[in-house]
C-alpha cells in the first residue's frame, strides 16, 4: 500500500466531506454498516448515484465494501472515523450566511 503525506489524507478526507451527500453517506456508516440501496433510498438519491457517491469514499480510503454474497455492505474503513466525524460536528465555526452552503 502506498505512503501518502499527512497533507494529502486530510485533502482526501475534505474532498469526501466537500458534498453533502458523501457526508451524509459517512453520518449514516458512522451508526453502523449499510447496503448501497438501503442508503440510496435514505438519502433519496439514485443508486447511481449512490454507487459513485461510494466509490469516491472507497477511493478516498474512507468506507470499505465487504462482500456478502450477490450484495456488498458498506462500512468506515476504520472505526477511529466514527468519533472523528463526531468530532467534527461538535465544533462550533462561525459561517459568514452569504458564503455558507445548504445541505
Amino acid at each position: 500500500m502506498e505512503t501518502i503525506s499527512d497533507a494529502a489524507v486530510l485533502a482526501r478526507f475534505g474532498y469526501a466531506l466537500s458534498d453533502a451527500t458523501r457526508a451524509q453517506v459517512l453520518m449514516e456508516l458512522a451508526h453502523g454498516p449499510n447496503y448501497p440501496a438501503a442508503l440510496a433510498e435514505k438519502l433519496a438519491v439514485s443508486r447511481q448515484s449512490m454507487s459513485n457517491h461510494l466509490a469516491c469514499l472507497r477511493d478516498c480510503g474512507l468506507v470499505q465494501g465487504v462482500a456478502e454474497g450477490r450484495r456488498t455492505r458498506y462500512e468506515l474503513a476504520h472505526p477511529a472515523l466514527a468519533h472523528a466525524l463526531g468530532d467534527l460536528l461538535g465544533l462550533a465555526l462561525l459561517v459568514d450566511p452569504d458564503h455558507a452552503t445548504t445541505a
